[in-house]
């Protein structure tokens, strides 16, 4: 009996290394930033919402091709690069007033975990901006991963929305009693991601 089960133990670590070791690592796609977007809009008075991006930011995703809950993603964005297509508002959002730039150079999203759910995937993580972070949920819809060019390349499209207030974005003025700047961000992403472009083939011949 003693025997058995050492039998079935060992069979059983036997199994469960050859499926370790039979596994595929995650893979690693880095932002590209070429061909993606990170954007917001916000309402303008109640009335219209204001469309805005950030034209600087990096990351990557680790994606797991056997489970993809246990993927990861993390991005930087430099907070200076935000663009409103307006100077002066653009200048005032890299102030105290928001973003605080000089002293808050990056807002960084950690995301650590998928989850899929009826609706379909939602990633988990926390979204730092200024001094304050959250966990913040963004449901996205992933395309690929496709082979193209000699590399692996996937996209990941997603939305959240945030209160600007829960991370110190504070200022608001009224104008006969209606807010200039509205307290809910919407927050899109348009990502395009690759795995690292082949090594370039020497010249065998020496």
């Amino acid at each position: 009996m003693i025997h058995r089960r050492l039998l079935v133990s060992t069979v059983a670590a036997l199994s469960l290394s050859v499926t370790a070791a039979t596994r595929p690592a995650p893979e690693k796609f880095d932002i590209d930033t070429g061909h993606s977007y990170v954007g917001f809009n916000v309402k303008h008075l109640g009335v219209s919402n204001v469309k805005g991006k950030f034209n600087e930011f990096s990351g990557s995703i680790m994606l797991d091709p056997t489970d993809i809950t246990k993927s990861t993603v993390s991005v930087t964005i430099n907070a200076a690069s935000i663009d409103t297509n307006h100077e002066r508002r653009d200048a005032d959002l890299k102030s105290a007033n928001f973003f605080e730039v000089d002293k808050f150079p990056t807002l960084v999203f950690v995301g650590k975990r998928v989850e899929k759910t009826a609706d379909g995937m939602i990633v988990i993580g926390d979204l730092t901006i200024r001094d304050v972070t959250k966990e913040v949920r963004i449901q996205f819809e992933l395309t690929g991963p496709v082979a193209a060019g000699g590399r692996k390349r996937l996209g990941a499209e997603g939305t959240l929305k945030i209160n600007r207030s829960d991370y110190g974005l504070k200022w608001n003025r009224l104008q006969e009693t209606v807010a200039v700047v509205g307290e809910e961000v919407r927050i899109e992403l348009n990502i395009e991601a690759n795995t690292p472009r082949p090594p370039a083939s020497g010249n065998q011949n020496q």
